[in-house]
């Protein structure tokens, strides 16, 4: 039986006191165990009496160590207190235990201490990682780095979609006459304008002329549903929204300007006056997904930037040679490295269209094109990349990848590295958040790393700073997991329109800074690096964007047929791509639809609130949520989930070729065996749980029995196995006979 007591150890109050408060409060609080407590009691007081009491006795517990890490203290003649450490080898190592056996000695020194003070963590107890080392020179705002360039090297070309090019002489050309029309619109310091722009020229040409104007920009991803576009642009207060989109409603009374309307508009750029503020102004504002139901914007100054990009110089060695390639949204933070990595550096940036970013293989076609030396990655989709690329050619100019986003499993970079040996494609893990500027640490991944698979995230990049701490806020000795606290160059200003939040997870360090709490849990191994050990609360990470479930569940609580609601993540962790969202709801006592006529109605609102990789994969009906005996959910009682209703029908012939293969049925089976469902004919194979990485999955599939290519976006204009059927029949025709 387990009985908490608490005591105050604080005061210079002697041991003999401590010993009497237990002995009252044992008394006093459990007289029903007294029997049992009167053993345990007389044998415990004994040792702490031996110990505090009698500096002449030596006391000895046992021969050898009973357990994997036993600690005995010695009190020898004069009343010295030496701890000695016993520990199985087989369990615990000799540093580890020396380290804790340390500890324990400071936690016994510090009750001692007649005058003891709370420490905090940023006490100095243990230092953070990174503490002492000098961020490079850096600073200045973001627009700066390329106007250098710009100037140096104006023919130079910066930005390349597709057939379309823009040298860094043209780029900065055409964001002062953009920046000059968001002025003529009352755009200045301090505003903040919404970029929905699909992947484009024209997106980096807006980024840059907002920033020019003194503002700050918030992206948005076109593909995202309009009432979370709108909610976004309503919430950071945007004072325009420069987009090509044409929403039904409207944006609610948010101004709207084409990129187009804003150069043609433009007055003279000299008649502006460019002294748009410092560098710890803000630069941009990132949405992601919030708690509370809704999205938050996390507000980055522009030094950041520039700090992170002086950070790596060093150790990345970006040159003016070398191609980036821009894989990720907009709107997800990995992009700002991405784009202003290149851009920095002097580089050139490859926009890679959103639908070729679906498909590895065609992903593949425009890294070799392009002759691209960095690319960044999510473990997620480099998963995809690193299979298709084991059936083409190699990529002779990569030099460089770098994961973020998410948690890597080292052990899925052991087929790459058997093709791309480390001295010649540097592979490097980093760790970083949207509110510390994308990137924290950096770790080269070795084969060493694969095939122990220790989910190393390196050192602190210089100028961050790192430390693990407990639930209190206190330090945590290396070898000990707890919360990742970061400091140092990249934090943010905080969270927009949010001081309560902003209070609890940015907190106040000595000397004015202020760190992080990231919600990520770690701790500091032996070496001095940190490992990344996942989330503290119900964060999850869906190809690389970190996802509230408290979201998901608010957005299905909103929906009147809804009565409760439950979110659970589901997947394997040592594979990224197949992480999604499992939803469990009670219907409403007003619902009058069957139970798969509510389970469509849920899942179309959803849609209308949340972009693709949020919306749940299943959503199953129950007549109640299980609950524990205290109340919470009880996940371990959740039903299987339900996937949505299909009807069987049989596969039919097709015409063409095709039918001889028995193109049908082996498009079946790949989808049923991607999905983990029955697929019939014409069920639409996104609303099965279906989504882009399912696809890749499937492509990948494809190609190795020997199908036809099919492009990523006609899978999205017919996803139904008819549907593709058609499509190959369409896409190849059958060859005449000769």
């Amino acid at each position: 039986n387990r009985v908490d007591l608490t005591f105050d150890t604080s005061g210079n109050r002697s041991p003999a006191e401590l010993i009497d408060e237990v002995e009252s409060a044992r008394r006093q609080e459990v007289p029903r165990f007294a029997a049992e407590i009167d053993e345990m009691s007389n044998a415990t007081t004994g040792v702490l009496e031996t110990v505090l009491r009698d500096p002449g006795h030596t006391y000895l517990p046992c021969q050898s160590a009973p357990f994997p890490l036993t600690l005995v203290p010695i009190v020898e003649t004069g009343g010295h207190t030496t701890l000695e450490v016993y520990a199985d080898p087989a369990s615990v190592d000799a540093d580890t235990a020396r380290r804790f056996g340390q500890w324990v000695a400071r936690v016994v020194n510090g009750l001692r201490d007649p005058s003891p003070r709370r420490r905090g963590v940023f006490g100095e107890a243990v230092a953070p990682l990174g503490a002492g080392v000098r961020a490079p020179v850096s600073g200045g705002r973001i627009e700066h780095l390329v106007a250098r360039h710009a100037h140096e090297r104006p023919d130079a070309v910066a930005v390349t979609h597709g057939r379309r090019t823009l040298t860094y002489g043209a780029l900065d050309e055409q964001s002062i006459w953009a920046a000059r029309g968001l002025h003529d619109r009352g755009v200045g310091p301090g505003d903040r304008v919404g970029i929905c722009l699909d992947r484009s020229v024209d997106l980096v040409v807006m980024m840059l002329a907002v920033l020019r104007s003194g503002a700050a920009f918030v992206p948005m991803d076109v593909r995202h549903p309009p009432d979370r576009l709108v909610y976004t642009a309503r919430d950071a207060d945007v004072r325009l929204v420069v987009t090509e989109l044409e929403i039904g409603g409207g944006w609610d009374g948010v101004p709207v300007v084409t990129p187009a309307e804003l150069s043609v508009s433009a007055s003279v750029p000299g008649d502006v006056d460019w002294a748009v503020g410092g560098d710890g102004a803000p630069a941009y504002v990132v949405y992601t997904s919030g708690s509370t139901g809704r999205p938050k914007g996390v507000v980055i100054p522009h030094r950041a930037v520039p700090a992170l990009m002086a950070s790596t110089a060093t150790e990345f060695a970006p040159t003016p040679g070398d191609t980036w390639s821009m894989f990720h949204s907009p709107a997800f933070d990995f992009s700002v490295w991405e784009i202003w990595g290149a851009l920095s550096s002097g580089g050139r940036l490859v926009i890679v269209p959103y639908w070729i970013s679906r498909s590895p293989v065609e992903f593949h076609t425009v890294l070799a094109d392009e002759h691209v030396t960095v690319l960044s990655q999510t473990p997620s989709a480099f998963v995809h990349l690193a299979a298709a690329d084991r059936d083409l050619e190699p990529l002779s100019a990569l030099r460089l990848v770098v994961f973020g986003g998410e948690t890597l499993d080292p052990r899925v970079v052991l087929p790459w590295l058997d093709r791309y040996p480390e001295s010649r494609c540097r592979l490097v893990n980093m760790f970083g958040t949207t509110e510390t500027t994308v990137h924290v640490t950096a770790h080269t991944v070795t084969r060493r790393d694969g095939l122990t698979g220790t989910p190393t995230v390196g050192d602190p990049l210089p100028g961050w700073e790192v430390v693990v701490a407990d639930e209190n806020g206190h330090p945590l000795p290396p070898g000990v997991a707890g919360e990742i606290y970061v400091g140092g160059a990249g934090v943010a200003l905080g969270y927009l329109h949010r001081p309560g939040l902003t209070a609890g997870r940015f907190v106040a360090a000595p000397g004015g800074a202020r760190w992080y709490r990231t919600g990520d849990r770690g701790r500091i191994r032996d070496d001095g690096r940190l490992e990344h050990l996942g989330r503290l609360d119900s964060q999850v990470q869906i190809r690389g964007f970190r996802v509230e479930l408290g979201e998901v569940r608010s957005v299905l609580l909103d929906d009147p047929v809804v009565a409760a609601a439950a979110v659970v993540p589901s997947g394997r962790p040592e594979d990224p791509a197949g992480i999604a969202i499992d939803a469990y709801v009670v219907a409403a006592g007003s619902a009058t639809e069957t139970e798969t006529e509510t389970v469509a109605a849920i899942r179309e609102r959803v849609a209308r609130f949340l972009p693709e990789h949020m919306v749940p994969r299943t959503i199953t009906v129950v007549d109640a949520l299980p609950l524990t005996l205290n109340g919470k959910l009880d996940v371990t009682r959740l039903p299987a989930p339900v996937p949505r209703s299909v009807s069987h029908t049989a596969v039919e012939p097709q015409d063409g070729p095709l039918a001889e293969v028995g193109t049908a049925q082996t498009l079946t089976d790949i989808w049923e065996s991607v999905l983990g469902v029955p697929v019939s004919l014409d069920d639409n194979l996104f609303e099965l749980g279906g989504n882009s990485l399912c696809a890749i999955k499937a492509d990948g599939m494809m190609r190795r029995l020997g199908l036809p290519a099919l492009p990523m976006r006609e899978l999205y204009r017919h996803p139904s196995i008819r549907g593709i059927c058609g499509t190959l029949a369409r896409l190849y025709p059958p060859r005449p006979d000769t």
